[in-house]
């Protein structure tokens, strides 16, 4: 027959693993990232990201933002000397650009595939490996099982999976701890990239929320669109 003291430790193992899978959270996480975007940073409920989930980027067409927020989010998850992996079927990925970002050439690898089979597996592999920090893919189809397994590998290696996807995604179920949908805004007064971004799923009040900021891309800061409002008027008032 079990003891008593064993019998109670094994009741606050249980009662532990069913608050896990309560509050959805990966065993294994523990470390809270930025996602290189600190506007966004203060709507997620765990004040940025965590590893060993998966983000969701949707944007229709290219040249929106959400490549630039991607590498961002991937700049801060491998500042730990972990690598990024970029999995790459369309040639998508311009390595100059990234760097100029902020990543160490050194630590991205860049995987070639020729067929959505290929896609699929590396990035499995790559979510699941530990020397990985985080890893970006451009799937343009994605069912539910192969978003479940990567969701899970993604748990296993304690990796950040950042997907830059189509907005027709939208419609499709997720399995993204965050899913955020970025649209273009006309530029400021000094030219700045403006976007609008639509927390369209998260843990907490916040989801639903939208946020519009500005991308410096001299600095590649991200600040909120009304944080850049234009000088100029002061400047005049003060001249006058």
């Amino acid at each position: 027959m079990e003891q008593p003291v064993a019998k109670t430790i094994r009741i606050e193992q249980l009662r532990s693993q069913i608050t896990r899978i309560e509050h959805g959270y990966p065993k294994e996480v523990v470390e809270r990232l930025s996602s290189g975007c600190p506007p966004l940073d203060t709507l997620l409920p765990q004040g940025g990201l965590l590893r060993g989930t998966l983000l969701e980027w949707l944007a229709e067409g290219s040249g929106t933002g959400a490549a630039t927020l991607a590498v961002l989010a991937a700049r801060e998850a491998t500042c730990n000397g972990r690598a990024l992996a970029v999995i790459d079927r369309r040639g998508q990925f311009y390595p100059p650009a990234a760097a100029r970002i902020g990543l160490d050439p050194r630590r991205v690898i860049l995987i070639r595939v020729a067929t959505q089979a290929d896609q699929f597996w590396a990035v499995d592999q790559s979510l699941r490996c530990e020397g990985v920090g985080a890893v970006l893919v451009w799937p343009r189809r994605l069912n539910a099982r192969t978003f479940r397994r990567w969701q899970l590998a993604a748990e296993e290696g304690g990796t950040l999976g950042l997907l830059l996807r189509p907005a027709t995604a939208r419609k499709e179920p997720s399995w993204a701890e965050i899913r955020v949908s970025v649209e273009t805004l006309p530029t400021g007064v000094d030219a700045r990239r403006r976007l609008r971004l639509h927390l369209l799923r998260c843990r907490g009040p916040s989801a639903g929320r939208t946020l519009d900021v500005e991308i410096d891309d001299e600095t590649y800061s991200v600040y909120p669109a009304s944080q850049l409002a234009d000088p100029a008027p002061s400047r005049r008032a003060a001249g006058a």
